[in-house]
């Protein structure tokens, strides 16, 4: 039997302070169908909108009906202890024969659909509906499956090392819930499986996402041609994006970063323009993604109703991404060939967070690091005092260095003592090096010096007020390579 989700706790009134009233009466609540429907929904936002609005249920109505069913929990025993909150496991398959042959031919969907997955995640919803933490499972994951019946063949198999992926392809949907709980023991309490067709018309939907890359991207296999800027993806551009493999050689890993910045994008389209408190927006939406997905019994209008009010307050800071940590890559498998064999501490500290429903990331600074293409530490830094200020030239050189660039713990005083404005000098040799160091200091400009060498130079202006943290672009650095939406979206 698939497993219901669990209702959030109920909040204190001193959680929530009474609300000055409305002006205006408001239009009649629609009849209750059922009470258990009403129970379950009558305390989301979106339905308090839907409702004075006026239409509720009726632009609601039949959205269930539109969802393909399938049912992964069939006949589960031994699961694991459920938790706090909701898990979904969100797959996304091929679907490639659903596409037409233009946009096939457009964003390169030639080929025989695999009938696998290309991407695995977990998606966490707190129990108080504050936060998602999503965690990707790369698909070439060194996995054991659980002893299954094989789904074509009918053969029954003992549990057998495969790469993750493939478990989908050998006991679809069922084989995959019990070997991601196994791997992770982690409680699955919702499987939702998406295309390609329902990813691209979602993106269409809410009118397309932007993304940011400081570099060119460029996938020859995809069709995949960015150049460096912000840009606003439709559908099937942004089908591209998340399945580019070959734009540089972190490949599959490469690749998740993306789909997670991209869904750090998406989250952040959602909640800044006003589709969750437009009815006939929501209903679009909703009908855009579940035209073409397959969830179990138990996912359904009430469950994405739910999800609407869990973002009702969400903004990009409040949701949190990674991949499990890997610890050896090209892991030789005999029969399955080469996987990714998973950090088992590591990975244990993300699901034992997910199953205590605590934050990812133990301590989140209230400050988001800027993303910069260069890692701090690789920056080598000498810091000079271009003021009359004392000390100064030592503020500066300090800041930086606990930011994580490398300073040569050596400030000098510089030649012109009544600098404005704070110089980054540089060679252009290292002008990618120069847009990082730039980031932290705000304001700053950037000068050009030819011969000037590896170094990077600090002229510390009148202007000076602090260093801004920043991060490198690969969010696979820093502790358990945990992201925060605000951290990887364009703001």
């Amino acid at each position: 039997m698939p497993t219901p989700s669990r209702s959030p706790r109920p909040r204190t009134a001193a959680q929530h302070p009474p609300r000055p009233p409305r002006r205006g009466p408001r239009p009649p609540v629609p009849p209750r169908r059922k009470p258990r429907w009403a129970l379950r929904t009558a305390t989301t936002l979106s339905v308090v909108v839907l409702a004075s609005a006026g239409i509720g249920h009726a632009v609601l109505s039949g959205l269930d009906e539109d969802i393909a069913r399938v049912d992964p929990f069939r006949d589960m025993k031994n699961r694991p202890e459920a938790g706090h909150g909701m898990n979904i496991l969100l797959v996304g398959t091929d679907g490639r024969e659903k596409v037409g042959r233009a946009e096939r031919e457009e964003y390169r969907l030639g080929g025989t659909p695999c009938h696998c997955t290309d991407t695995i995640m977990i998606v966490h919803i707190s129990e108080d509906r504050d936060r998602a933490s999503v965690v990707s499972l790369p698909r070439d994951s060194y996995a054991e499956t659980p002893p299954h019946t094989d789904r074509v063949s009918g053969e029954q198999h003992r549990g057998h090392p495969v790469k993750l992926n493939a478990a989908y392809a050998e006991g679809g949907p069922q084989l995959t819930v019990r070997t991601v709980e196994k791997m992770t023991r982690v409680k699955i309490d919702h499987y939702l499986e998406v295309d390609f067709t329902s990813f691209m018309k979602t993106v269409d939907v809410v009118g397309g996402v932007e993304i940011c890359t400081d570099q060119r991207l460029k996938d020859g296999h995809t069709g995949l041609d960015l150049p460096a800027g912000r840009h606003t993806l439709r559908g099937g551009q942004a089908l591209s994006y998340v399945r580019a493999r070959h734009v540089d050689g972190a490949s599959d890993l490469g690749r998740m970063r993306r789909q997670q910045q991209f869904m750090a994008a998406l989250v952040h389209r959602a909640t800044s323009s006003g589709i969750l408190l437009n009815p006939m927006k929501f209903r679009d939406v909703t009908r855009a993604v579940l035209g073409s997905v397959r969830a179990d019994e138990g996912f359904g209008t009430g469950e994405l109703l739910d999800l609407g009010r869990a973002m009702r307050d969400f903004s990009p800071s409040s949701s949190e991404f990674t991949t499990v940590p890997i610890a050896k890559m090209g892991h030789l498998v005999k029969g399955v060939g080469s996987t990714l064999k998973w950090d088992t501490a590591k990975a244990e500290h993300i699901f034992d967070a997910i199953r205590r429903d605590q934050p990812l990331a133990a301590h989140p600074t209230r400050e988001a690091a800027r993303r910069v293409p260069v890692d701090p530490q690789q920056i080598r830094v000498q810091v000079e005092n271009g003021t009359r200020t004392a000390g100064l030239g030592r503020r500066v050189d300090a800041a930086l260095a606990a930011t994580g660039f490398a300073t040569t713990r050596t400030p000098a005083n510089a030649a012109e003592q009544n600098v404005e404005r704070t110089v980054v000098a540089y060679d252009p040799r290292w002008d990618r090096s120069a847009k990082s160091l730039a980031a932290a200091l705000p304001g700053s400009e950037l000068r050009a010096v030819k011969g000037q060498g590896p170094t990077l130079k600090v002229i510390a202006g009148a202007d000076f007020v602090k260093v801004h943290k920043v991060r490198a672009q690969d969010p696979g650095q820093g502790e358990l390579g945990v992201v925060r939406g605000d951290e990887v979206s364009c703001s």
